[in-house]
């Protein structure tokens, strides 16, 4: 075997290596990326899961606004109605902005029912209430961190998949861009109140 020979082997062997690592490093960042949306997915999941539990309290207030109520109901609903994987980081803008969209809606009806809840000194007495206001809060809080290690995991996964060399075959191997969160427009405001105590009292179901 001749020396040239030796060189191309050794040049292909490196080559092979080499895509072996950073295939296994691509499989890494998504999984991350995948781990992370589960984290998000997780927290959304549990701050729809007090809702019921919230909506009944509030419904035991003496002419609660009743709007504020059936927005949340609404909200929630919407949000069930966006099909998305679970378990794995959607690929399609689109699809991210339709969840981020629902999700946002839900978390200003939220807002606003805490906002009217203000105005009720007796169900802010209760300790169901307070209980459920403290877990939605700590909650919220809980999102927008999920949040912000998702938009990491996918600024570490696309940052990598557009580096030279791997960004000349990361697509041939299935690795495509992941789309971020957003920053809401006007989430820093504080939601628009307006109360229809004329409306008839709902009642308790």
């Amino acid at each position: 075997m001749n020396k040239t020979l030796l060189i191309i082997l050794g040049v292909l062997v490196l080559l092979v290596l080499s895509a072996v690592g950073t295939y296994n490093g691509l499989v890494g960042n998504s999984q991350a990326v995948d781990a992370s949306w589960a984290q998000v997915q997780n927290v959304y999941q549990r701050r729809a899961d007090l809702i019921p539990n919230l909506v009944q309290t509030v419904q035991g207030a003496a002419n609660f606004e009743k709007s504020t109520i059936v927005q949340v109901t609404e909200a929630r609903a919407s949000v069930g109605k966006v099909q998305i994987n679970q378990n794995q980081a959607p690929t399609d803008p689109a699809q991210l902005a339709q969840f981020q969209q629902a999700q946002g809606q839900l978390g200003s009806a939220l807002s606003r029912l805490l906002v009217v809840a203000e105005n009720y000194p007796d169900l802010k007495a209760t300790a169901n209430f307070r209980d459920l206001q403290a877990q939605l809060e700590g909650t919220e809080n809980r999102i927008s961190v999920e949040r912000g290690r998702f938009n990491s995991a996918v600024q570490a996964y696309d940052t990598k998949i557009r580096t030279f060399p791997t960004v000349l075959f990361a697509g041939m191997l299935g690795f495509q861009q992941k789309p971020y969160f957003q920053a809401t427009a006007g989430a820093e405001t504080t939601p628009a109140v307006k109360f229809d105590f004329g409306a008839a009292p709902t009642p308790a179901k």
